[in-house]
């Protein structure tokens, strides 16, 4: 029976949730997720996980922030002065936004506080600093 290496181009299922249970993302009613495993296509710990998969093998991993999207980091949370912002915006706590840095590249933020002068803006993963579980099912090997 044939099983995952390195390179090998996959289809999988999968749905990712927290340790509390909640949902984050999933392949269901879509397509399979493709991907060339050991590419860097993928965050570490999935990646690792399907190697040495088998046709139809379904599993569950649990990965650690490490293997996933790594910690938050503090230096990706600041403060910026409410005058920076659009004299029309009126942000809010969980709204996403976009920050540009002075080269132009662009980075999705989310506002965690909001302070009469200051916003404090989040430009960690989502996911970063959790522990996630997958149920993973592997579809095809090309």
């Amino acid at each position: 029976m044939s099983q995952v290496k390195k390179n090998d181009k996959v289809k999988v299922h999968y749905t990712g949730r927290l340790t509390s249970g909640e949902q984050f993302d999933s392949s269901a009613g879509r397509e399979p997720l493709e991907f060339t495993v050991g590419a860097g296509q993928m965050i570490k710990g999935f990646d690792e996980a399907v190697e040495g998969m088998a046709l139809n093998e379904k599993k569950t991993v649990t990965l650690s922030p490490e293997n996933a999207y790594g910690p938050v980091y503090d230096q990706l949370i600041n403060k910026v002065e409410r005058k920076q912002l659009p004299s029309d915006m009126n942000p809010e706590i969980g709204q996403n936004l976009v920050a540009s840095s002075p080269d132009g590249q662009q980075t999705r933020v989310v506002v965690t506080a909001v302070e009469e002068d200051t916003i404090t803006i989040d430009a960690n993963h989502p996911l970063a600093g959790k522990e996630l579980v997958f149920d993973i099912e592997l579809v095809e090997i090309a």
